[in-house]
């Protein structure tokens, strides 16, 4: 009986050898699979850290905060209305610097009002004529003069501050990029679709009329920068200023490119924004969808001649209150806001023949 059961005793002893030595293999695999995930882990979060201070580095270099001391924006905080995901007002800014070759400060050849309503899942955006008659509120020495020269003379502040006067609609936060910042911001996204409104040729690209264009971000400046041969005139420009900028909101405002360290290194020397990173992140997360349905439209003027006492004899566009009362009620409607009434007189002007 002694002989019948070594060889199953043997066996047993083989069998647990070898479970052991199996047991120790999957310990030791299981150690490196560990000793992996952490790595890879620290790495993701050095990564991790570098694109942040990346992140926060470039928004930092373009937060530029300004005073928004008007009566409309009273009792309003951007932060507040954010974290209650009500309708926030964007100020578009684009100055005339930055490309083809010039870099000077400039004035703001661009100004977009941005009516963001997450519920609605909608936005609302208006231009300004650049040309709009307008008596800024700390230069009333110049008189009557264009709108755009308020930037020059008084930064972003005073930009806000004289739209307020003529529209009465509060501005929640702005965004100032110059041509070369819009350039390198369309060429990061990847380039933009728009459809053509007109045919026309611009420094070396030809477009026709509804017909849509895959451009890059020079392209997409010839495009929007035709400065003669539109019949519609400045009306014209500001039109393809817009689809423009539809077509850029909708390819970047989402978190992976508004948190984007290339996206945002690559404008952050050519843009300025009083919107923190945080704010950035908010508005990509929570109101992304109100990109779904885009209104434009623009406040139409007529164009006068005014005796300017500083400039001389200059070309104006008078808004009438009426048209400035639209706009404005079109804005706040957009914002949940009531309508309010706006100044009777914009500005006084002479006309000459």
């Amino acid at each position: 009986m002694s002989e019948n059961k070594e060889p199953n005793i043997t066996r047993h002893t083989n069998a647990n050898s070898h479970h052991h030595h199996h047991h120790h293999r999957r310990k030791k695999i299981w150690r490196w699979v560990g000793v992996i995930v952490v790595l890879l882990l620290v790495v993701a979060g050095v990564i991790g850290v570098m694109m942040y201070r990346n992140v926060r580095d470039a928004t930092n270099t373009m937060y530029n905060p300004v005073a928004k001391t008007t009566t409309s924006n009273k009792g309003r905080s951007l932060d507040n209305l954010l974290k209650q995901k009500k309708p926030i007002n964007i100020l578009l800014l684009g100055t005339d610097t930055g490309a083809l070759g010039r870099d000077y400060k400039g004035r703001t050849d661009t100004m977009m009002m941005m009516s963001i309503n997450p519920q609605k899942e909608s936005t609302t955006i208006v231009s300004i004529p650049r040309d709009s008659n307008a008596i800024f509120p700390d230069y009333k020495q110049y008189g009557v003069t264009k709108m755009n020269s308020a930037y020059t003379l008084g930064g972003v502040s005073e930009t806000i501050k004289t739209i307020d006067k003529y529209y009465s609609v509060p501005i929640d936060g702005y965004m100032l990029i110059n041509m070369g910042g819009l350039k390198k911001a369309i060429d990061q996204v990847g380039g933009i679709d728009v459809v053509s409104p007109l045919t026309f040729s611009n420094l070396g690209y030809n477009f026709v009329k509804g017909k849509s264009y895959h451009m890059d971000g020079k392209e997409a400046l010839a495009f929007a920068q035709l400065r003669h041969g539109d019949p519609e005139q400045d009306y014209g420009r500001q039109e393809r200023d817009r689809r423009v900028v539809v077509a850029l909101l909708k390819k970047s405002v989402s978190p992976s490119t508004l948190l984007n360290s290339e996206f945002l290194k690559s404008i952050s020397s050519e843009m300025q924004t009083d919107l923190t990173m945080g704010q950035m992140y908010k508005i990509g997360m929570d109101y992304r969808k109100a990109n779904k349905n885009v209104k434009t439209d623009h406040a139409q003027g007529v164009s006068k001649q005014t005796n300017n006492p500083q400039f001389g004899v200059m070309e104006i566009e008078v808004v009438s209150r009426s048209e400035r009362q639209r706009v404005s009620d079109e804005l706040r409607k957009a914002l949940d806001l009531n309508t309010v009434t706006v100044k009777a007189n914009a500005a006084s002007y002479v006309m000459r023949n």
